[in-house]
């Protein structure tokens, strides 16, 4: 994104770039079929169902004055204004954990007040919305985010973990609210005895366990060794929603020998019964505020500008990663223009505004790689075995795969055609066909197995399209008119579905793998470097590792605690906007440059981590395949601008290469120059072929450099 801070000139760029290619946004989404549905409907239980949690907060918090009603119609509403005219499509937009604090405190701020009240509540958060748009407004047309980028990994790591926390809190206080009287209610009922409430809260840990343990693992239903391929597919891709059904359906099994209020559902007015929709005449209600308070209004608004243009922009530019190898141009200016819009149109019929999300957003932009991940592989396993029937050499298949990998590529009208195109063989590939003088004679699944190969040769990409964003949007829109149906999901299944989200969100996240390695032991750090790890490991000592992640650690918990201040909880997005300068002013003066820049990367200044094969190939094993079946979203690790890591190992390994032609002539099929750490041979006392006698190697600077990963942090220097 290119640093402009002259007026109007970012958000008339991101127009004239999205508005080239809007047509195929909507043509790339019809294309897809019905597979579209697939991330659809990932997205959309991603999307609704924290929403209606927030409903539920909401609802206790301002005692009934908003309500699941009003976060999914606002969530709907600006949804699908948002996939129409939006310039990100992959950007989704709801009400979020942090706006619902901010609701919260206005509200106890309010209702303490005998000239606002709980009457005149709606009525002053308009104007605190109409503040607010207006300073996003002015953020959008100074260019305001061009300076996202500074926005390194210490903030936006930071920032998903605070979210992840808060989802994970919500669930917490949600399953032990199970064993308590609610708000309002009369405790004399039966099912607010002592042995029911007991009988109540039991129940909901079976039922919110239940949901988590099994949608977790329907995650990963594509690396099952059971059941069919399109049964495992079905169940990666439905599999979180399916499981909703089933423990919706498990809390009835009781039902005939319970109190009725046991299992504890939803609670949410109805669109249509009284009182529901005395929040969109606020506007008339606006006037009646007093004049002390509409300009005191800009107070809060500050605080949440300051908060949506974080969240916004940090949202989208975790849903359009460099590394997701996106193709079409990014809209950050335009999209906060327009959230500024549906900021003032959300406060002015009395519903919370909705922002750009995480992790909802970066999850879009994965199950819409796992979508385009699939349709490349369909069309590349067809053409591969086209090829095997028709004799075709080894150099012929791949030839035929890369033509119909381009024919898939829709170039933009305004670009160059990709460049991009299908990665090499594996190398036990090319030596297998040697050993068996295959090379230039028909190939056969023996020597090219298309099932647990193709995998390994696909880049990652991105099917960029708006049809699946609109759909999900009217989804959501849809649970307002379904709400009597949603009322039969036990508010047990909603809290394991927060603590679901939050444990979705923590991989990838650099920030938390460091909090793991801390906990480390010494003598198993070398582990860490025989997988697929981030440029850091290598580069910096562990000592400065520790201290990095500890101050940040630190940094989280005070923010963190400051949600729990009433009133001064407004102040957490400060919190995270600080970062700038601390990063820029304070770290450098306690971490080497070097170190900083490689735990720390702002996008211009990041560098690839090195992948390191290290299992030797006679340790690999014959027939071994990581990406056998492998979710691709497993393959995809999220930070702030994430880095991608494709697992393939050798599928067989000749001991005996007796090639008739050197493989290294080979035309299309490249050969991958093997990776080795000098840190791991260092550690386990082998010698690295990648130093060649030079000392301890540095991947990223060339230089020699001793490791400290083995070490604890008191022997390191």
């Amino acid at each position: 994104m290119e640093e402009t801070f002259v007026p109007f000139r970012g958000i008339k760029n991101d127009l004239r770039g999205r508005l080239m290619c809007y047509k195929q946004d909507w043509a790339g989404g019809f294309r897809a079929g019905f597979r579209i549905l697939a991330p659809t409907t990932y997205i959309f239980f991603a999307s609704a169902i924290p929403v209606i949690s927030f409903g539920e907060q909401l609802e206790r918090n301002t005692e009934g004055v908003l309500t699941a009603v009003q976060t999914l119609a606002s969530t709907a509403i600006c949804g699908i204004i948002h996939s129409i005219i939006g310039g990100q499509p992959l950007l989704i937009l709801g009400v979020a954990e942090p706006t619902v604090i901010m609701y919260t405190f206005m509200f106890n701020f309010a209702k303490e007040r005998p000239d606002l009240g709980r009457k005149l509540f709606l009525a002053w958060t308009g104007w605190v919305c109409v503040w607010t748009a207006f300073l996003l407004f002015l953020l959008a047309i100074l260019g305001a985010c061009s300076i996202i980028n500074r926005f390194t990994r210490v903030a936006g790591e930071l920032f998903g973990l605070l979210i992840a926390m808060l989802f994970m809190q919500q669930a917490i206080k949600g399953i032990v609210d199970e064993f308590r009287i609610p708000k309002q209610e009369n405790p004399k009922l039966t099912e607010f005895i002592p042995s029911w409430r007991f009988a109540n809260g039991m129940f909901a840990l079976v039922l919110s366990f239940g949901l988590l343990l099994t949608a977790l693992r329907s995650r990963k239903a594509r690396s099952w060794r059971y059941g069919t391929g399109w049964l495992r597919s079905l169940i990666a891709d439905y599999g979180v929603p399916l499981m909703v059904l089933i423990w919706t359906a498990v809390s009835y099994i009781p039902a005939g020998s319970v109190p009725k209020g046991i299992p504890r559902r939803l609670f949410s007015p109805n669109p249509w019964s009284p009182g529901a929709y005395e929040n969109w005449t606020v506007i008339k209600d606006m006037l009646d505020v007093p004049v002390l308070y509409i300009v005191g209004a800009f107070i809060p608004a500050t605080m949440i500008a300051v908060l949506y243009y974080f969240d916004h922009s940090v949202a989208s530019q975790l849903a359009q990663q460099k590394e997701f190898n996106l193709r079409k141009p990014p809209s950050f200016h335009y999209d906060l223009l327009l959230l500024g819009f549906l900021t003032i149109m959300c406060g002015l019929i009395g519903i919370p505004p909705s922002n750009g999300v995480i992790p909802q957003s970066p999850m879009h932009t994965k199950s819409l790689a796992t979508l385009k991940h699939q349709l490349l592989r369909n069309r590349l396993v067809a053409t591969a075995r086209i090829s095997m029937r028709k004799n075709s050499s080894l150099s012929q298949l791949y030839g035929n795969m890369q033509e119909a990998y381009q024919q898939m590529q829709t170039p933009l009208i305004y670009q160059e055609p990709s460049a991009r195109g299908l990665k090499e063989l594996k190398e036990s590939t090319i030596q297998l066909a040697s050993s068996m003088g295959a090379i230039d004679a028909p190939v056969d699944e023996t020597v090219f197995d298309v099932e647990k190969e193709i995998d390994d040769l696909l880049p990652v990409e991105v099917k960029e399209q708006r049809l699946s964003n609109l759909l999900q949007a009217a989804a959501v829109g849809g649970c307002v008119a379904a709400m009597p149906i949603l009322k039969m999901i036990p508010t047990s299944v909603l809290w394991g579905y927060f603590a679901f989200m939050a444990i979705e969100s923590l991989p990838g996240n650099q920030f938390w793998e460091r909090i793991l390695l801390l906990f480390t032991a010494p003598s198993r750090r070398y582990k860490v470097l025989e997988e697929y790890h981030a440029t850091f490991v290598e580069t910096v000592p562990f000592k400065s590792i520790a201290t990095f992640t500890i101050f940040q650690t630190a940094y989280l918990l005070i923010c963190f605690g400051i949600t729990w201040v009433p009133i001064a909880g407004l102040l957490f997005p400060l919190m995270i906007m600080l970062l700038v300068p601390v990063r820029q002013y304070f770290l450098p003066k306690f971490f080497k440059g070097a170190h900083l820049q490689d735990l720390d990367a702002a996008e211009y200044e990041e560098a690839p981590a090195l992948p390191f094969n290290l299992a030797m190939e006679g340790e690999m094993g014959a027939g071994a395949s990581l990406a056998e079946g492998g979710e691709i979203l497993d393959e995809i690790i999220t930070r702030s601008r994430g880095e991608i890591r494709h697992m393939c190992s050798p599928k067989i390994t000749s001991s005996t290469a007796t090639p008739t032609k050197d493989p290294r002539n080979f035309q299309s099929p490249r050969l991958s120059e093997k990776a080795y750490s000098p840190r791991v041979s260092e550690l386990r006392g082998e010698h690295s072929p990648r130093s060649s006698g030079r000392g301890k190697y540095s991947p990223k600077t060339g230089e020699a450099r001793p490791s400290s990963l083995g070490k604890s942090p008191h022997s390191s220097n």
